[in-house]
């Protein structure tokens, strides 16, 4: 498989949109195409499922580490894989490039990037943009792709770049408001909610075959192979169940591959199923957006109370954020599971966000202290009478700490806000199933 990145010069820039156009122009070719997502974004990765007909993947430097990263891009299959940066091209933690997308590039053998800028009222201001953007760190930038331009605009810029800049132009996207995806408090939404999101990509793919070089961005396209991967597990005839509708649907590739190898998986829709699968040994409840669709989890009273009874009955569960304020009380006072003893409920701003870390030492399922690395992205708050087992701390550009407690444990069931790659240290997904030993 050959790969390529798309990369912009900040969020907005028309990665996401540009990413699934180029996915579907690549599939109507003949390719077999692979997406994957820089960084902890489920949302941009369904959207890619959705166009490729395959799951996507992330690339997390931070919370899988350089061989969990190289392992996940080494599991995908296809002829072309086509990686979205995330945010600018050099923003990643803090204040130096570390975790972003150019990191990402520069840990795949320094696999080709493609820009995509949306230029305003600027000219040859943006050739001193994208020199600056080249040149920063010797990014390995094969093209740029203008996007949100009028025909002559484009003219204009790219008669600009051609002089002043050593970046091919690759072409433009014209603007077009039917392109638009909506957005959501937490970003896109999801893709299963945007109405004919194949014929917006359809559009967005016709275009690029008019106006982009899509020969030139094949050609540029660069094979990385990886031959280790050591995130395994063997069976011990697990079986899980796993929460899967539109209200939760945050879930990463090789977490649930980890659990396959443990055993088996049965999928099931706590908005629509009467109760959970029967014989599991295993709950795991992914993140996702419960707080839109708390009226019909509220109306789904059988479900809440096969897994209330479930949980009260030992099951060993693992939720997190969406799938934590599920297992509360209540949701802005819609009725939820009420296993854990407190309520959920939302505000108007962010109450956490970014990467922290883990440290786990209270967990009596752990035979060890675990430490591992997460990502926070919540508007909601819970207030919980609840044993905390996470010892949290988020470390800030200049040295300054942030800490605080989270993960709250009750029979056998760990819920918490942080968002976990079980790539980041092996020992969490046997702690939560109770593998033992090595």
């Amino acid at each position: 498989m050959k790969s390529l990145v798309i990369a912009s010069n900040g969020s907005g820039g028309g990665k996401t949109t540009f990413t699934l156009g180029l996915m579907m122009a690549l599939k109507k070719r003949g390719y077999d195409v692979q997406g994957y997502k820089v960084g902890p974004d489920y949302i941009d990765t369904a959207f890619h499922s959705e166009i490729t007909g395959k799951t996507s993947r992330n690339l997390d430097l931070f919370l899988m580490g350089e061989e969990g990263v190289k392992s996940s891009y080494s599991r995908g299959k296809g002829d072309i894989g086509v990686i979205e940066g995330v945010m600018g091209l050099y923003d990643g933690k803090g204040i130096d490039t570390s975790y972003s997308t150019y990191h990402l590039s520069k840990t795949l053998d320094n696999m080709p990037i493609v820009l995509v800028i949306t230029p305003k009222a600027q000219s040859v201001t943006l050739c001193a943009e994208l020199n600056g953007l080249k040149n920063f760190r010797n990014a390995n930038i094969v093209g740029v792709v203008l996007n949100g331009v009028s025909e002559k605009y484009y003219t204009l810029l790219k008669a600009a770049i051609e002089m002043n800049c050593d970046i091919r132009v690759l072409g433009y996207l014209e603007k077009n408001e039917d392109l638009k995806l909506e957005s959501r408090h937490l970003g896109l939404v999801q893709s299963v909610e945007v109405d004919d999101l194949i014929g917006k990509i359809e559009l967005c793919s016709n275009l690029i075959e008019k106006t982009v070089d899509l020969d030139s961005i094949i050609e540029s396209l660069k094979e990385f192979k990886y031959c280790s991967d050591k995130f395994h597990l063997k069976s011990i005839g697990l079986k899980t169940a796993v929460a899967y509708d539109e209200a939760f649907r945050f879930y990463y590739k090789e977490n649930i591959e980890l659990l396959e190898e443990l055993g088996e998986i049965q999928y099931f829709s706590p908005l629509n199923d009467e109760k959970i699968p029967v014989d599991i040994d295993f709950l795991y409840l992914g993140g996702g957006y419960p707080e839109v669709f708390k009226e019909k989890l509220q109306n789904n009273i059988s479900m809440r109370n096969s897994i209330k009874n479930a949980l009260e009955n030992g099951l060993k569960c693992y939720a997190e954020c969406g799938g934590l304020m599920y297992l509360t009380e209540e949701i802005d006072g819609f009725n939820m599971v009420g296993f854990l003893k407190g309520r959920s409920f939302m505000t108007k701003r962010l109450n956490r966000f970014g990467y922290a870390a883990v440290n786990m030492e209270n967990y009596k399922q752990s035979e060890k202290v675990i430490n591992i690395n997460c990502h926070e992205f919540h508007k909601s708050m819970v207030e919980l009478c609840e044993n905390k087992v996470y010892s949290v701390e988020k470390q800030g550009y200049n040295g300054d700490k942030i800490n605080w407690t989270c993960g709250y444990y009750k029979n056998n069931t760990l819920a918490g806000y942080p968002h976990i790659h079980f790539f980041g240290n092996i020992d969490f997904i046997k702690a939560l199933v109770g593998v033992k030993g090595e």
